[in-house]
């Protein structure tokens, strides 16, 4: 961010705002990247996507009015979908929720992800795990949703059978806080 922010005072360059704004989000400096998302709607033709970037901060923030108005004058793209179907979630708007439901894809595995979100924070553990277990079938680098599965299956009461799926994580990844947490509450 030191480095972009210093190319950015030296030249007026459009992209480095951009990428600005984008390691802001990711480095949770949320605050930092509405600011310039701010800064870069100024001009006349700026890129409406804009507004889902300034909205996903808001959301981190949990700022979820602020995300939902800002959501709304974004364009209609994959990503603004998947967001105002957990803003829907949160707000408790389920006739908005089933609306983004189907609006979801099968085939984009960033669409499955989120669904199989929502229905585990709507406490739908089975649901989850079987949109997470097809995911794992096609894709079976994405070694990380074992640990999904896992969580589901803990929620489940089945707690060997949790801790079965956890080892396969854990092999590969021996350090990870989250894998040996599990593994402890399912060994408590």
């Amino acid at each position: 961010m030191t480095l972009l922010e210093l190319q950015k005072s030296a030249a007026r360059d459009e992209k480095l705002s951009l990428w600005l704004a984008y390691a802001a989000f990711h480095a949770g400096e949320y605050k930092k990247a509405i600011e310039l998302y701010d800064e870069l709607m100024r001009s006349p033709d700026y890129d409406k996507d804009l507004h889902i970037y300034k909205a996903c901060c808001y959301y981190a923030l949990c700022e979820y009015e602020n995300s939902y108005e800002e959501c709304r004058k974004a364009n209609e793209t994959p990503l603004q979908t998947r967001l105002m179907f957990h803003l829907a979630h949160k707000r408790g708007d389920q006739d908005s929720l089933m609306v983004y439901h189907q609006k979801l894809s099968d085939k984009s595995t960033h669409d499955q992800l989120c669904l199989s979100a929502i229905h585990y924070l709507r406490s739908h553990f089975e649901e989850a795990t079987d949109i997470y277990k097809k995911l794992l079938i096609d894709n079976r680098e994405y070694n990380a949703l074992n640990v999904y599965v896992a969580l589901c299956y803990y929620k489940l009461d089945y707690y060997d059978v949790s801790l079965e799926i956890l080892s396969v994580y854990l092999n590969q990844n021996p350090t990870s806080v989250i894998a040996l947490n599990l593994k402890a509450c399912n060994n408590y």
